[in-house]
């Protein structure tokens, strides 16, 4: 399968990404606007403990007629692999085929320890569930003698109704290169991060590049689409302001993001120390800040007025992103899905 930056109309594939900011059933108004409007995809996050993904991918199929729907991302510790399958194959029987996209990340700690989670040897983890869950979706019957993932003899036992494969691709959320050159080898795609900066887009296909040359695939078989922050207002200092909560949040609970895109320890450990870690309040956050620079923000994010959310987003796409998967930070999200309805090219 080779994949490019257009949509099968021509035109450049865009998305959207949603968390928590928005009502679920604003949420699911935006989707049908976002599709309305050419929109190709809606990845739904599982973010922290606030909300989880499939509820509202459930109820973006229900109002929706093609746009592709995304988990952006399940982890593979909370649920094991034949419950992610049988998932996948439910939403598909919901939205219909070539609509349902699994992506599926190793969680984040100390979410993950505060809950009983060990996430070592992580990788190792990812590869057996991934493995496993796609054959599962190929409708296989699934013996699996791994260290993390043990099944006997399953299938997914449809009874009433299409028996036949999947149509659902597997995706990575990796951010880490040794995860990625993971997914290069055994993924159908990297559902890149975000909160990095272009330059790591580099990295992390030298490592995509890698871990596809080991399973015999050139990394054009590897999709990637890439979650990217763009907080659009026609105020500049009011775009950078509101994506600048978001970068306090994840510099103090989620560092190893920033790390790979070359944010400096001394930021990372003065951020954490005045938000004081997961979970945090808003007053710590509004602490930590004061303390993240305008070009941090242009570095990290598409921020800003529409034009400069445009070329930022271009960025990404020169450097290796497939499909922009936007968030909607400022205040107009219907601002920002109309200025990237005709594309970004």
């Amino acid at each position: 399968m080779s994949y490019s930056h257009e949509a099968s109309d021509g035109s450049d594939r865009v998305g959207i990404y949603l968390q928590d900011k928005h009502p679920i059933r604003e949420n699911m108004e935006l989707v049908q606007y976002a599709e309305e409007q050419g929109f190709n995809e809606v990845w739904q996050a599982e973010s922290r403990l606030a909300r989880d993904a499939i509820t509202p991918m459930a109820a973006y199929a229900a109002v929706t007629d093609d746009i592709k729907i995304g988990s952006g991302v399940i982890n593979n510790w909370t649920r094991n692999t034949a419950l992610i399958a049988q998932t996948m194959s439910t939403l598909e029987e919901l939205a219909g085929p070539d609509r349902v996209l699994c992506g599926i990340g190793a969680w984040w700690d100390p979410l993950a320890e505060k809950v009983g989670v060990d996430r070592s040897d992580a990788p190792r983890a990812m590869r057996e569930c991934v493995e496993v869950t796609k054959r599962l979706l190929e409708m296989e019957n699934v013996t699996y003698d791994g260290e993390h993932v043990n099944v006997r003899d399953i299938e997914l036992d449809v009874v009433h109704g299409d028996s036949g494969p999947r149509t659902v691709p597997v995706y990575v959320g990796a951010t880490g290169f040794k995860m990625m050159e993971l997914t290069g080898h055994f993924a159908d795609g990297a559902l890149m991060n975000y909160l990095v900066s272009p330059e790591y887009n580099q990295k992390a296909l030298d490592a995509l590049e890698t871990g596809a040359e080991r399973s015999d695939r050139s990394i054009d078989e590897i999709d990637r689409p890439q979650l990217i922050v763009c907080s659009m207002d026609h105020d500049e200092e009011k775009a950078l302001d509101n994506a600048r909560e978001l970068i306090t949040q994840y510099l103090g609970q989620q560092p190893h993001i920033m790390k790979a895109s070359g944010v400096s320890q001394d930021l990372i450990d003065e951020v954490g120390d005045a938000i004081g870690g997961w979970p945090a309040d808003k007053d710590d956050i509004k602490k930590g800040m004061d303390l993240i620079p305008d070009e941090v923000v242009h570095k990290l994010t598409a921020s800003g007025r529409p034009e400069q959310c445009r070329e930022k987003v271009r960025e990404y796409a020169d450097n290796g992103c497939l499909c922009p998967i936007l968030y909607p930070l400022g205040d107009d999200p219907e601002l920002m899905i109309d200025e990237f309805a005709d594309g970004y090219l």
